[in-house]
């Protein structure tokens, strides 16, 4: 297995090399057609065409990552900051994607359709049967980081900055990524454990709760204002809008769906009104002052396989379904196998439109890093201080459940991964996140992204031993 792996990245860097190589003569060429582009680029397709196509290939090349036992959105990042940072070494060609419109337009889709997945990923049912102790891991690891972060650390370390800044150094400390942790209980086969479902089912609620931070605190920056009145309001607003579009989404999807599929019941249907559904859940949001990603996540949340019904199921499935035959043993293990595809075809008809936008996003983000900052050892050093925080601020929640777990679960919530990217952004697209404090979390993201799943693999062996 090893010499595999060690076989696989060689090969991959092998081929990047000779990628990269073969694309010099462009990237000279274009370098200057690059800085023109930068301002009037949006009748310059071409070029941006090529950027994208760019961009996908050594973004996909770096889910190299993956096997060395880390996640595809490490790789992305990482993608990201080099290119961001060739201008270092002359290489130009790259710069003026950090302020082009129409990619910075892709990359915000992606992020919809990132938060549009977890949603549809994430059950109402199954989130309401987590249990307490779930709801009180993912409650203290939201309170304590987002404390720590926006009342002690950032005043401490980062003296004189807004209070509008604190609170999204502090709510980018509450993310959990739950894929990360997810793909390393997954790998292991401990899924099924007591610990797997306490730290998954708090991720998620973990996830809900950051998103409504997140819309409180963007309200606040735009307006300008941190009243404890105003602050009532948001959140009273953030809240109402989750549950009122769930109950109303709840209530039309239905409608929606059976009148569509007299259009047409077709996989185009069905995916066109999934799409339309998060993104107007997603203006909506905006509309009432609140992050679209808010918006997406909450359209995820609603939608459920029964409201596609009355569309065609994937023809692999009605196939199997008819092979399947009578009713012995083996035909309804078949039939309940294929079920659980044909439930989750919307997700499997919006993860290839994921393939191409989503990766844009994390490069962008990634490209918002600039390396020059970290060559001052202030940075650095609070980089890995609110690191620290990070780390201190999720493994205190394995105190709320037994010993044997207690471990386990802490390690298990350390991971911040795209959501916490995702803050970052936010506040960065706000003006109140500075070049300087955007690099610090993105550090502490990759850090804490790179160790959790050596250590919980640790851990987890530890404890089967």
């Amino acid at each position: 297995m090893k010499i595999s792996c060690k076989k696989w990245v060689r090969d991959g860097l092998y081929l990047g090399t000779i990628l990269l190589l073969s694309a010099l003569p462009i990237l000279a060429e274009a370098n200057g057609s690059g800085e023109e582009a930068a301002g009037g680029e949006g009748h310059n397709f071409a070029l941006i065409f090529l950027w994208i196509a760019i961009v996908l290939l050594i973004a996909k090349m770096a889910g190299l990552v993956e096997k060395l036992g880390q996640p595809a959105v490490l790789g992305e990042l990482i993608v990201g900051i080099v290119l961001g940072n060739l201008a270092l070494f002359g290489v130009n060609f790259f710069e003026p994607l950090k302020t082009n419109v129409i990619f910075t337009f892709l990359a915000e889709l992606g992020v919809v359709i990132l938060l549009f997945q977890i949603g549809l990923e994430s059950n109402i049912r199954e989130m309401s049967r987590v249990g307490l102790r779930a709801g009180i891991v993912a409650v203290i690891g939201v309170v304590v980081p987002f404390v720590l972060g926006t009342y002690v650390v950032g005043p401490m370390l980062l003296p004189g900055l807004a209070s509008t800044t604190y609170l999204f150094l502090g709510a980018a400390l509450t993310a959990t990524s739950v894929g990360i942790t997810a793909r390393v209980f997954k790998d292991l086969g401990k899924l099924k454990t007591s610990a797997a479902q306490i730290v998954l089912g708090a991720a998620v609620i973990d996830d809900v709760l950051g998103l409504v931070i997140l819309a409180v605190i963007s309200a606040i920056a735009t307006v300008g204002a941190v009243g404890a009145g105003l602050i009532t309001w948001i959140l009273a607003k953030a809240i109402l809008f989750l549950v009122g579009s769930i109950l109303l989404g709840r209530f039309l999807a239905p409608f929606l769906g059976k009148m569509f599929s007299k259009i047409h019941t077709g996989h185009g249907m069905k995916f066109t009104m999934a799409l339309a559904f998060a993104l107007v859940f997603a203006y909506v949001a905006k509309l009432i002052g609140l992050a679209p990603i808010v918006g997406a996540f909450a359209a995820g949340l609603v939608l459920d396989a029964v409201h596609f019904k009355f569309f065609k199921n994937p023809k692999f499935c009605e196939d199997i379904k008819k092979a399947a035959g009578g009713e012995t043993k083996i035909s309804k293990e078949m039939r309940e196998a294929i079920e659980h595809h044909a439930d989750r075809h919307v997700e499997e008809l919006i993860e290839p439109v994921s393939y191409l936008f989503v990766p844009l996003f994390f490069v962008w983000v990634g490209m918002g890093v600039d390396l020059t900052t970290l060559g001052d050892t202030r940075v650095l050093l609070l980089a890995l201080a609110i690191t620290a925080v990070a780390f201190i601020g999720k493994i205190v929640t394995g105190f709320a459940v037994e010993k044997k777990d207690r471990w386990i679960v802490g390690f298990g919530m350390v991971p911040r991964g795209e959501v916490g990217l995702i803050f970052a952004s936010v506040g960065a697209s706000l003006g109140v996140i500075s070049e300087e404090i955007f690099s610090i979390v993105v550090i502490m993201v990759i850090i804490t992204t790179l160790c959790t799943p050596p250590i919980l693999s640790a851990l987890l062996k530890r404890q089967a031993a």
